[in-house]
């Protein structure tokens, strides 16, 4: 699995880690996506975004 993370108008694929789920339990992919969004990104209101950092958007994740 990878997340996909929106940066500067380039889309970079990061892969998730064995650190990045340690003590999380999920059902199927998108559940893991979930709980990987919840975990690294904040939710923007006035934007409608995810951010995980300045000018950083969680865009989503590719299940493999």
């Amino acid at each position: 699995m990878d997340i996909i993370i929106l940066h500067n108008g380039i889309y970079h694929l990061f892969p998730v880690t064995m650190e990045m789920v340690a003590g999380e339990i999920w059902k199927d992919c998108f559940d893991l996506c979930e709980i990987l969004r919840n975990k690294l990104a904040v939710y923007q209101t006035h934007t409608n975004t995810w951010t995980i950092g300045e000018g950083k958007f969680f865009f989503g994740c590719i299940c493999k």
